[in-house]
C-alpha cells in the first residue's frame, strides 16, 4: 500500500501543476474553432455511378487525397501525405478503389472509395530516376486481375488492382529514355511507351500488356531536338515542339513506323514573337497552343495536317476529354470576359456546335481559372447535362452546374505563408452590447436547460440546444472591439498571393483580396517570397484612420529580382496602393518608430545591402535621421556559413539621386568553417514582446537580473555530414552547436556543443531564455534544452536601501559595446515527440506564466509549462525552492493528455503556431495553421482576472439580495429580542 501511495504522489503533483485544459461537452466551439481544407487541386476524378453518393476524388499540391461530396463540397474523407510524398497521379480502378501514385512513382496505393481506408500499398523501384506515369486501363485483365500500368524509375510495371501484386515489369535501363506518355489503345492488349532520348531521339516501345514482352522498338532522330510537354491527339499520334519553340512537330507511330510532320508556328500564328507552349490535354484530334498571350486551338487531320479552329486572346482553360457515348468525346472550354466566365462544352468532332454554353458571374477576387474538370449526367429529357469543377488562381475550388455556382471552397487557406493581426473598430455610441431576452418563457427555458446541464441530466437534444443557445448569446462574433481584446481580425497571406481577414470569434472570412496589381504580367511575372507586415496601427488621436498592412513580394526566384509592395486596409480589404520597385528586397526590417499618422517606418534591404526607407515622406526621413546612428541589422548566408552585421553609412551614391536610399557598412562577420559547421537554424526575440520585470527573485531571496537585449540571436549549426536525415551518420560523426550572438557587435556570448546530436532544430526565444529541440543519436531520443542568460553587471543591485534611495543602475542605458558580464544556466531533457513547430505564449503585460506551444508530429498543439524547462531544477529541491515553484528534476519532460490545446482535433499538415496577447492579462490567443486552421484562447495561469462567460450574474444578484434581506431580518429580530430582554 505504501508503494502505491508513493507512485500516486508524483502523478498528483504533475496534475496539480498544469491547469486542466479539457472542455465540457457543451463548451466545444465557444472559445475555439477548427476548419478543414485540402489545398489547390491538381487532379480530379469523378465517381457518379447510380449506387452510392456522388463524389469527386482529388489530389492537391499540399499532398492531400480527398473525396468530396458533389452536392455540397463537404469532405467525405481525406489523407494528408508526408511532405516528401508528392502525389504524381490518381485514378479510380474497378469502380471501388482510388489508386494513387506518389513519392516520385515509388509508392502505389489503393484506397477504399466509400470510406478512404487503405486497401494495399506497393513499393515500385527501378534502376534510374524518370518521370512517373499512371495508367488505369478500363478493360485490361491479366489472369483475371484488373491491371494498373505504372512507368516509374526507368521501369514499366503491371500491378494487380485487387491486391497490389506486381504481375510483370519491364526495364528500360539500357536506354536513356525521358518517358512522355504511356498509351493503351482502346480494346487492345498493347501498351505503347513513347519518349525522348538524348534530347533529339524519339523512342517508341510496343509491349504486350499481358506479359510485358517487348514486341517492337523503333526510334527516329530529329536534329532540332524537343522542348517541353507533348500532347496526345490519338492513340498513335502526338504533337511536340522543337527545342526553339518555333516549330510544331506532329509525330505519328502508326504500325510502329515513326514519321515527323514539321509546321512552323508562324504558319499558324502571325507575328509569333516568343516561343510557343503546348497545353497538355487528352482531346482526340485537338490540342491548344499558347503564343504571345494568344491561345490557338488546332485540329490534326489525316497524316499530320493541321487546321486552326480558333484563336483567342482571352485567358482560356481547357479540360481533358470526357467520353459521353460510344466514340464521342466532350470537353469544356472556359474563357474570361470581364466580370464573367464563359463556359462552353464542345465535342471533339464538331467544333462549331456546342453541347452547352453558359455565362457565370465570377468574383474578381478569385482571379483566373487555372484548371477545369468535367463530368456529365443525364437529364430527365434524356439530354446531356454537365458539371464543371474549376480551380481558380486563388486556389479556391468551385462546382458549376446549370449556369450557377453550386458550391465553393476557400482552399487557398491551406497554404498560409504569413499571419498578423488587426484590431476591430471601436463600438459606436448608441449600440448596445447587451443581449435582451425575448420573453420570460425563453428566459426560464434557458436557465432550466443550464441547470439540467450542470446536474448532468441533459439529454443529447438538450446539449445541442444548450450549445446553440450559448453560441447565439455569445458576443464573440461582433464586428467591434471588446474590452477583453478577444475579438480581432487574423490577417493571413496565402501562397496564391491572396489576403484573408478571419474573425477570431468564429473563424468566418470577413473579407478576402487577391493582390491582382501584383499578379499582372506587366508588373510581376513570377510573384514569390511573400511576407506580411503591420504598416499602420492607429491609436487614440488617429482613430479616424483605418489600420493597414504591407505585403512584400519578389518578382522572381533570385534574391536580386525586383520587389513589389502592396498596402491593404484591414477593415475593408481594399488595396490602398501598390508599388513596383526598381530595387530588390532581400530583407525587411520593421523599425520601432512611427510618424504622426501611426505609419510604421520600414527599412527594405536589397541584394547589395543598400537600405531603402519607407514610407517615402519628409516626416519619415526626419524621424529616421534622428535615429540614424542607432540602427543595426544582420544578415545570414546559410550556404556560405556566414553571419554579418551591418550599420548605415551614408546616402546612396547612385546616378539617380534618392534621399531615401542609404549605403551600409559591414561591422563584423562570423564565419563558420564549412568543413566542421553548417547553419541550420536562427531565431531571435519577437519585436513586440513585453517583459514585465527584469529581475528574478530566487529561493534564497537573492536577485538575478535577466539579460534582455533585443539584439541577441540564437544560431544552431551541425556537422556537414549531419545535415541530412536522422540516422544518416554515426554519433561520432555528428555534433550540434548552439550559439548566442550579439548582433550589434558580433560577440559570441555563449556557446555549447551537443556531441552525438543532429537536427532538425526547432527553437523559440523569449525574454532571456531560448528553448531548442533536436535529436540525440547516442540516446536514440529527442531532446529539448534551455539556456537562460543573466546580466552579472547588475549583480550589485541587491541592496534594498540602494533601490529605495535610487542609487542603483537599473535605469542606466545599456550599450552592446560595453562588454557585458553575463552568466548562463542550461539544462537538457528528453522529449518523446518530434516537432513541426514551436512557439511561446505572450500576454499584454508579460505577468502571466509562460507556456511553450509545441506542434507535435501528430499535428496537435501541446502546451508545456516553462517551469518544466527551468535549468535550476534539481533532484531534491530545498523547501525554499519548492515554495518558489521549482519542480524536482526528471530526465524526461511529461506529456499530460489534458494539456493538448487542440483537444481531439488535428491540424493536418501543421506549419506554424502564432500567439497574440489579449487585453486581458491572463489570456493569450493561439492560432495554428497548416492544411487545417485552429484557433483558441489559452490561460496559462488560469483566468485569475476574469469571470467565465456562463457566470450567472442573476444568481449573484439574487444571492446578494438574499444576504441583505437576511441581514436586515436578523437585525430586526435581534433588536426585538434585545428590547424584550430589557423589559424583563
Amino acid at each position: 500500500m505504501a508503494i502505491r501511495s508513493f507512485l500516486f504522489l508524483p502523478l498528483l503533483f504533475f496534475s496539480s501543476l498544469n491547469p486542466i485544459l479539457s472542455l465540457y461537452e457543451d463548451q466545444v466551439g465557444l472559445m475555439d474553432w477548427h476548419q478543414q481544407y485540402i489545398g489547390k487541386v491538381k487532379q480530379a476524378v469523378f465517381h457518379t455511378q447510380k449506387t452510392g453518393r456522388k463524389r469527386v476524388v482529388v489530389s492537391t499540391e499540399e499532398n492531400v487525397i480527398a473525396s468530396l461530396d458533389l452536392r455540397h463540397g463537404e469532405i467525405f474523407w481525406r489523407h494528408v501525405l508526408a511532405t516528401n510524398d508528392v502525389i504524381d497521379g490518381i485514378d479510380i480502378a474497378i469502380g471501388k478503389y482510388v489508386i494513387t501514385l506518389s513519392s516520385g512513382g515509388s509508392i502505389l496505393r489503393a484506397w477504399n472509395l466509400p470510406d478512404g481506408q487503405m486497401v494495399w500499398e506497393s513499393s515500385l523501384q527501378g534502376p534510374k530516376h524518370s518521370k512517373s506515369l499512371l495508367l488505369v486501363p478500363t478493360n485490361l485483365k491479366v489472369d483475371k486481375d484488373n491491371v494498373v500500368i505504372v512507368f516509374t524509375n526507368g521501369r514499366l510495371h503491371a500491378v494487380s488492382s485487387n491486391d497490389g501484386e506486381v504481375l510483370w515489369k519491364k526495364d528500360f535501363e539500357a536506354e536513356s529514355l525521358d518517358d512522355q506518355q504511356v498509351i493503351q489503345p482502346p480494346g487492345s492488349d498493347l501498351v505503347y511507351v513513347v519518349g525522348f532520348a538524348a534530347s533529339s531521339q524519339f523512342e517508341m516501345y510496343q509491349i504486350n500488356a499481358r506479359n510485358g514482352e517487348l514486341l517492337k522498338h523503333e526510334s527516329a532522330a530529329f536534329s532540332g531536338g524537343f522542348l517541353g510537354e507533348v500532347s496526345l491527339v490519338s492513340s498513335e499520334t502526338l504533337v511536340a515542339l522543337d527545342s526553339t519553340g518555333s516549330i510544331l512537330l506532329t509525330i505519328s507511330f502508326h504500325n510502329g513506323k515513326i514519321s515527323f510532320q514539321r509546321t512552323p508556328i508562324s504558319n499558324l500564328v502571325e507575328d509569333s514573337l516568343g516561343p510557343a507552349v503546348i497545353t497538355p490535354s487528352s482531346v482526340t484530334g485537338i490540342f491548344s497552343l499558347k503564343v504571345n498571350a494568344i491561345t490557338v486551338f488546332i485540329r490534326v487531320i489525316g497524316e499530320g495536317k493541321l487546321e486552326v479552329l480558333e484563336k483567342t486572346n482571352h485567358k482560356t482553360a481547357v479540360s481533358d476529354a470526357l467520353s459521353i457515348s460510344e466514340g464521342k468525346q466532350a470537353f469544356a472550354l472556359i474563357q474570361h470576359a470581364g466580370s464573367e466566365i464563359r463556359l462552353t462544352v464542345k465535342t471533339a468532332d464538331d467544333w462549331d456546335g456546342n453541347l452547352l454554353k453558359e455565362s457565370i458571374k465570377m468574383d474578381q477576387q478569385r482571379g483566373l481559372v487555372h484548371k477545369v474538370f468535367i463530368n456529365n449526367y443525364i437529364r430527365t429529357d434524356r439530354s446531356y447535362g454537365f458539371r464543371v469543377l474549376i480551380v481558380m488562381e486563388d486556389h479556391s475550388l468551385l462546382l458549376l452546374q446549370q449556369g450557377e455556382i453550386v458550391w465553393s471552397r476557400e482552399d487557398g487557406l491551406a497554404s498560409i505563408v504569413d499571419v498578423t493581426t488587426s484590431e476591430l473598430p471601436v463600438e459606436k455610441d448608441g449600440v448596445s452590447v447587451a443581449k435582451v431576452e425575448h420573453n420570460l418563457f425563453e428566459w426560464l427555458k434557458g436557465h432550466m436547460l443550464k441547470l439540467k446541464g450542470t446536474l448532468m441530466l441533459a439529454s443529447p437534444e438538450d446539449m445541442v440546444a444548450i450549445q446553440s443557445m450559448r453560441l447565439k448569446s455569445s458576443e464573440k462574433s461582433k464586428m467591434t472591439r471588446d474590452h477583453n481584446g478577444f475579438r480581432k481580425l487574423l490577417i493571413v497571406l496565402t501562397r496564391a498571393g491572396k489576403l484573408f481577414a478571419l474573425h477570431t470569434g468564429d473563424g468566418r472570412i470577413v473579407w478576402s483580396h487577391l493582390l491582382q496589381s501584383l499578379h499582372k504580367p506587366q508588373v510581376c511575372q513570377h510573384l514569390i517570397g511573400l511576407n506580411l507586415y503591420q504598416w499602420q496601427v492607429p491609436h487614440h488621436h488617429a482613430m479616424d484612420e483605418n489600420p493597414s498592412v504591407l505585403v512584400v513580394g519578389r518578382c522572381g526566384p533570385s534574391l536580386d529580382a525586383p520587389g513589389v509592395l502592396s498596402f491593404v486596409d484591414t477593415y475593408t480589404g481594399k488595396e490602398l496602393s501598390s508599388l513596383s520597385l526598381v530595387h530588390s528586397v532581400a530583407q525587411v526590417i520593421p523599425l520601432p518608430y512611427t510618424d504622426s499618422t501611426e505609419q510604421r517606418l520600414h527599412l527594405l534591404i536589397d541584394a547589395d545591402q543598400r537600405a531603402h526607407l519607407y514610407p517615402k515622406t519628409p516626416e519619415a526621413i526626419g524621424i529616421f535621421q534622428r535615429e540614424f546612428s542607432n540602427i543595426y541589422w544582420y544578415s545570414v548566408e546559410d550556404d556560405n556559413g556566414i553571419i554579418k552585421g551591418h550599420a548605415l553609412k551614408s546616402k546612396c551614391t547612385c546616378e539617380v539621386a534618392d534621399e531615401f536610399c542609404f549605403d551600409s557598412r559591414e561591422l563584423w562577420s562570423v564565419v563558420f568553417p564549412s568543413e566542421s559547421e553548417k547553419i541550420i537554424a536562427t531565431v531571435t526575440r519577437k519585436l513586440n514582446e513585453v517583459v514585465h520585470t527584469q529581475a528574478k527573485v530566487i529561493a534564497d531571496q537573492d536577485v538575478m537580473y535577466k539579460y534582455l537585449s533585443r539584439n541577441l540571436l540564437f544560431v544552431a549549426t551541425v556537422a556537414p555530414k549531419a545535415s541530412g536525415e536522422i540516422g544518416s551518420v554515426t554519433p561520432e560523426e555528428s555534433w550540434f552547436v548552439a550559439y548566442l550572438i550579439d548582433t550589434v557587435t558580433g560577440r559570441i556570448l555563449h556557446r555549447v556543443t551537443h556531441h552525438g546530436s543532429q537536427g532538425p532544430v526547432h527553437a523559440v526565444f523569449s525574454e532571456n531564455w531560448v528553448v531548442y529541440h533536436y535529436f540525440n543519436l547516442r540516446a536514440h531520443r529527442y531532446e529539448m534544452s534551455v539556456i537562460e542568460i543573466y546580466d552579472q553587471s547588475r549583480a550589485d543591485d541587491k541592496d534594498v536601501w540602494k533601490l529605495v534611495l535610487g542609487k542603483h543602475n537599473l535605469t542606466s542605458p545599456i550599450s552592446s559595446y560595453s562588454r557585458p558580464e553575463v552568466i548562463t544556466k542550461s539544462q537538457s531533457y528528453f522529449f518523446t515527440h518530434s516537432l513541426k513547430a514551436i512557439a511561446v505564449t505572450s500576454t499584454a503585460k508579460g505577468i502571466t506564466s509562460k507556456q511553450l506551444l509545441i506542434g507535435t508530429i501528430g499535428d496537435q498543439v501541446l502546451a508545456l509549462d516553462k517551469r518544466f524547462l527551468d535549468p535550476r531544477r534539481s533532484v531534491n529541491p530545498t523547501q525554499a525552492e519548492k515554495e518558489e515553484g521549482i519542480i524536482p528534476l526528471t530526465d524526461s519532460l511529461p506529456i499530460i493528455p489534458q494539456s493538448y490545446v487542440t483537444h481531439a482535433f488535428r491540424v493536418e499538415g501543421l506549419q506554424g503556431i502564432v500567439t497574440v496577447p489579449a487585453k486581458l492579462e491572463s489570456t493569450t490567443l493561439v492560432f495554428a495553421h497548416g492544411v487545417d486552421l485552429f484557433f483558441t484562447q489559452l490561460a496559462p495561469s488560469r483566468t485569475y482576472d476574469s469571470l467565465t462567460e456562463d457566470f450567472s450574474y442573476a444568481l449573484l444578484l439574487i444571492t446578494i439580495a438574499a444576504l441583505v434581506a437576511a441581514i436586515f431580518v436578523t437585525w430586526i429580530l435581534s433588536e426585538r429580542k434585545e428590547l424584550q430582554e430589557k423589559w424583563r
